[in-house]
């Protein structure tokens, strides 16, 4: 117990130094951009690669942590950030689009190959323990304490992005998170075995693609989820709070943050507010309707308010402030109960796989969510994304009626 203990902190560490850069590096990239004179949706695209490789470093990922161990990928994907990091600090006439969407292709590879390998890690981690007959709750427990800790952690990566970005400047910024998630990577990669979620047998590349339905419906159910978000919070909330209410680059990193680590916290006590009852596709399925209502609730509340373009925007502020905390709580319990399924869902020898597949599904949302994010907001506005929103969340309830009732 005591080692599998020791593994879980390990990867947990190395997961919440890699968050922190990468909510940071988010922060400096969407606020530096601007304030060089991007719009919105050129904002977005700098963002295009980050969000593809993704889908692709999650469908190769988990059958090449299947055949290497899951402590190389993950320190793979540590050592691509720290380069993404680094080609950033280069002078502003070399930051071309295509420049920034390669630095951004090797972020998204290193972000999904990090999440692939530490959500991977947890369900080898208990499946280990000789508790068998509390493995379910275990892995409930585990799993959403990661991923809250995580989110909160990214929620101070924002904050530090946009903190760094006004005292020390972008490029001193890129090199002091470089240098960090440095030291962490040593440390790690002495830390856990080699061997952890290792397959027994050498996978094919063609086994990949999932042939369970449970995670394929899951799948589908999370892509449109995640979409959901990054509508509207990855370019669109930032650049309204600069453009419209004329927040400071601190004080929409400090928003951002204060809203990531919330949802962060109520992710890691999801539970607890649960009440400790394992969670199976119904509890998926109501919980994204109810998520749809609030999104709908605050594109109708700020198209009745006179002050979204003028500069009596308190009304604006409230609205926008409480509905998205309100949106925040049920959608980290929701997404608690996702990342519970995959694991509960997908075969002990092929862990890395099956939640290499999935997570593929859910950088397809965010990639589909960040490019609407700019498009829409530059065409329509935030109330336009605030619609796309809910039109995905009332999509993904509806896949959800195809999850199994019952963990087998």
């Amino acid at each position: 117990m005591q080692t599998n203990l020791k593994n879980y902190l390990a990867i947990t560490a190395g997961y919440w130094a890699f968050t922190l850069t990468d909510g940071a590096i988010r922060m400096l990239v969407v606020l530096y951009f601007h304030l060089l004179g991007y719009s919105a949706f050129e904002v977005a695209m700098l963002f295009l690669f980050y969000e593809f490789f993704g889908i692709v470093t999650n469908l190769v990922g988990g059958w090449l942590a299947a055949r290497l161990g899951l402590n190389i990928t993950m320190h793979i994907g540590m050592a691509l950030q720290v380069i993404a990091l680094l080609m950033l600090t280069v002078s502003d006439n070399m930051l071309s689009v295509a420049y920034v969407m390669f630095a951004q292709a090797l972020s998204g590879i290193a972000k999904d190959l990090n999440k692939m390998s530490a959500k991977a890690g947890v369900k080898t981690v208990v499946a280990d323990s000789q508790d068998y007959s509390n493995q379910s709750s275990k892995l409930f427990k585990w799993v959403a304490v990661l991923t809250g800790s995580k989110n909160a952690l990214k929620g101070v990566g924002y904050f530090l992005g946009a903190f760094l970005l006004d005292v020390a400047g972008f490029r001193a910024s890129l090199a002091i998170l470089a240098g960090g998630l440095f030291l962490v990577l040593i440390i790690t990669l002495i830390l856990l075995p080699r061997d952890i979620g290792k397959s027994k047998s050498k996978p094919k590349f063609s086994q990949v693609f999932s042939n369970t339905a449970a995670i394929n419906w899951l799948s589908g159910a999370r892509f449109f989820l995640f979409g959901s978000r990054d509508v509207w919070f990855v370019v669109a909330l930032p650049v309204f709070l600069v453009e419209i209410l004329d927040w400071s680059f601190t004080q929409v990193g400090t928003f951002m943050a204060v809203w990531i680590i919330g949802y962060g916290i109520v992710q890691a006590l999801a539970p607890r507010i649960l009440r400790k009852q394992t969670p199976t596709g119904l509890t998926a399925k109501i919980l994204a309707f109810i998520l749809a209502l609030i999104p709908l609730g605050i594109a109708l509340s700020l198209m009745q308010s006179p002050s979204l373009q003028t500069p009596d925007i308190n009304n604006t502020e409230y609205i926008l402030i409480i509905g998205l905390f309100i949106f925040g709580i049920v959608f980290a319990i929701n997404s608690a109960v996702h990342s519970y399924l995959i694991l509960a869902y997908a075969d002990q020898d092929k862990v890395a796989m099956n939640v290499g597949f999935y997570y593929m599904a859910n950088a397809a949302g965010r990639l589909i969510g960040t490019v609407l994010s700019g498009f829409i907001y530059q065409t329509y506005g935030l109330i336009g994304c605030l619609w796309v929103s809910t039109l995905f969340l009332v999509l993904a309830g509806s896949i959800s009626f195809m999850l199994p009732k019952q963990i087998n």
